[in-house]
C-alpha cells in the first residue's frame, strides 16, 4: 500500500503536504496506524466489531426512517 505524490511545478512545500495528508487520509492510514498501535486481544476485536455493526444498522434504520418520512 504504497502512496505516491509528486511535486507539482512551482508548488510550494506547505500545498504538497496538505495534499499527501488529504491522500493519507482518504486511504484510510491514519486510522489504520491508530489501530495497530496497540494489541487488541480477539475477544476486545469482537465486541468492537459486534457494537460497529450496531452502529451501523441503527444508521441505516434511521436513514430509512428519514426517507420515508420525507416522502
Amino acid at each position: 500500500m504504497a502512496i505516491k505524490v509528486t511535486i507539482r511545478a512551482g508548488e510550494p512545500g506547505e500545498r504538497f503536504l496538505q495534499r499527501f495528508k488529504r491522500i493519507c487520509s482518504k486511504d484510510g492510514l491514519f486510522k489504520e496506524i491508530k489501530k495497530r498501535s496497540y494489541y487488541e486481544k480477539p475477544s476486545e476485536k469482537k465486541r468492537r466489531r459486534a457494537k460497529d455493526a450496531q452502529r451501523a444498522l441503527r444508521k441505516r434504520i434511521a436513514r430509512a426512517e428519514r426517507a420515508r418520512k420525507g416522502s
